[in-house]
C-alpha cells in the first residue's frame, strides 16, 4: 500500500477497516483530559474485554450457589474449564489440540518444559539464547544450568547483532548452531524480541538445530496474538508464553505451553508431575493410585487443577480473535497499522529518535522500538502527558505497538505527528 502524510488519508484507511467495529468490544481508558488513551501498550498488557466481565462474573455466581459442587455443576463445570480453552488456542499457536494446554504463568512453564527438554550431559550442555532475552527467561535458564551442575557463563551462548547492528541475523544463528552442533542440549528463541521487536524466523531455526538432534523451545510472550504461528508444522519441540499481552486476558492471567505431538504422546518422558497431569480415569482414586501415569497429551505436564478467575477472561478474548476471523485476517491489519506508522516516521525525519525493529514486514509483529537519541525519558513524559499509553525499556527504547483489535490509523497518524513534534 501506498501512504500519505495527510489526515484525512488516516481517516479514510479507518472508515476501509473491516475489523474496525472490534474497537467497541474493549475497554479503552482514559487520558488526562478524560478522551480515550491512544493505548500502545498492547505488548506490556492488553485492554480488558467487556465481555470478560459477565464470563467472570459467571464464575463468581456458580462459586457462591454451587460452592464445592461448581467442578461438575457449574455453568462451565471447573474441573475441565482447561479444556474450553484448547481448540482456540491451538489454531492461534498452529498446533493441534492435544499439543496445548493453558497453565501456570510463563516461566514455570518454562521450568516445566526445561525439566524434560535440557537433559545435559558433559559432553552436551549448552544453550543457545538470542542476546537480548527477555530477563526472566534468562534467569530461568542460568538456574537450569545450575541446577544440573553446570556453568551459565561456559555453558549459555548468545545471539546478538553485529557491531552496529540491533536485529540477529538469522545467517548468524545458524552458523552458532552448526558451529555448536556437538555440545547444544537446546535452542530457545523469542519469536518476537520483546526489546527490539524482531520477528524471528522460527522454522529455519527449528529445521538447523533439529537436523542436529538439537531440542528447540519457544518463548512466544511476544507472538501469540500478534502473529501467525505454525508449531506443529514447524517441529518445535516446545514452546510457552503468557496470555496477559496481544491474548487480553488480564494481569497474570493464565499462561499456556505447546509440546509436539511425538512428545506429547510419549508417556515414559522425564517431567515434574502433579495430580491434574495424572489419567483422569483415576485421578481421584488420589493414595489409592501412588504411581503418576501421564495423559499422553500436552496435558501431562499440568501440574495442578485449573486457575478458574485467571482462565475466565482468557475466554472472552479468544471469542473475540475468532470472531474477527483468527490470526490471520487481524496480520493483514496489524501489517498495515505497524506499516503506516513506519512511514510516518520516516517522514518526519527526525534526528531525535530512530526505529531499531527490522523495517521488513516479516521480520515485526505489532511493536515498532523507537530509540530516543536525546532526553529520553522526557518525551516519553510528554507522550504520557498527550494521552499515549506505551511503554519505557531501559536506557532509551520507547516501545509502541498498534494491535488490530482495538487501535486505528487514526491513533497512528496522531502519535507519529506527536513525535514529530515534541
Amino acid at each position: 500500500m501506498t501512504f500519505s502524510t495527510d489526515e484525512t488519508f488516516a481517516l479514510q484507511l479507518d472508515r476501509q477497516d473491516e475489523l474496525r467495529g472490534f474497537r467497541d468490544q474493549f475497554h479503552i481508558p482514559s487520558g488526562l483530559d478524560g478522551k480515550p488513551q491512544i493505548y500502545f501498550a498492547g505488548n506490556s498488557l492488553g485492554l480488558m474485554p467487556k465481555s470478560a466481565r459477565r464470563i467472570v462474573e459467571q464464575e463468581l455466581d456458580d462459586w457462591s450457589s454451587l460452592g464445592v459442587d461448581a467442578h461438575l455443576k457449574a455453568k462451565t463445570p471447573w474441573y475441565s474449564y482447561h479444556e474450553t480453552l484448547r481448540e482456540p488456542m491451538a489454531r492461534l499457536v498452529g498446533a493441534q489440540p492435544n499439543e496445548v494446554i493453558c497453565m501456570n504463568s510463563l516461566t514455570v512453564n518454562l521450568h516445566l518444559m526445561m525439566a524434560t527438554f535440557y537433559r545435559p550431559t558433559q559432553s552436551r550442555s549448552k544453550i543457545l539464547m538470542e542476546d537480548p532475552a527477555f530477563p526472566s527467561d534468562t534467569y530461568a535458564v542460568k538456574t537450569q544450568i545450575r541446577h544440573h551442575g553446570f556453568d551459565p557463563k561456559s555453558t549459555l551462548i548468545l545471539a546478538g547483532g553485529r557491531s552496529g547492528e540491533t536485529a540477529v541475523r538469522t545467517e548468524d544463528i545458524l552458523e552458532l548452531i552448526a558451529e555448536h552442533r556437538e555440545d547444544l542440549g537446546l535452542v530457545l528463541i523469542g519469536a518476537v524480541n520483546f526489546f527490539t521487536g524482531q520477528l524471528f524466523d522460527v522454522e529455519t531455526i527449528t529445521s538447523a538445530a533439529r537436523k542436529y538432534g538439537i531440542s528447540v523451545g519457544i518463548d512466544l510472550a511476544h507472538a501469540v496474538g500478534n502473529v501467525p504461528l505454525k508449531l506443529h508444522e514447524w517441529d518445535v519441540d516446545f514452546a510457552v508464553w503468557c496470555s496477559y499481552k496481544y491474548l487480553n486476558a488480564g494481569p497474570g492471567a493464565v499462561a499456556g505451553a505447546y509440546v509436539h505431538e511425538r512428545h506429547a504422546t510419549n508417556t515414559d518422558l522425564p517431567r515434574l508431575a502433579g495430580w491434574f497431569g495424572n489419567d483422569p480415569n483415576t485421578r481421584f482414586r488420589l493414595h489409592l493410585e501412588p504411581e503418576f501415569v501421564p495423559v499422553p497429551t500436552a496435558d501431562a505436564w499440568q501440574i495442578s487443577n485449573p486457575p478458574i478467575f485467571s482462565m475466565a477472561p482468557l475466554r472472552a478474548s479468544l471469542a473475540i480473535f475468532d470472531e474477527a476471523g483468527g490470526i490471520e485476517a487481524l496480520r493483514t491489519k496489524s501489517i498495515r497499522l505497524t506499516g503506516y506508522l513506519q512511514f510516518l516516521l520516516g517522514e518526519a525525519g527526525s534526528k531525535r529518535f530512530s526505529v531499531i525493529t527490522p523495517e521488513e514486514t516479516e521480520a515485526r509483529g505489532c511493536q515498532l522500538s523507537i530509540l530516543a537519541h536525546e532526553h529520553p525519558k522526557e518525551l516519553f513524559g510528554k507522550l504520557e502527558t498527550a494521552g499515549v499509553k506505551c511503554d519505557f525499556r531501559e536506557p532509551n527504547v520507547i516501545r509502541a505497538a498498534p494491535t488490530p483489535l482495538y487501535n486505528t490509523f487514526h491513533e497512528v497518524w496522531r502519535f507519529a505527528s506527536m513525535l514529530r513534534d515534541f
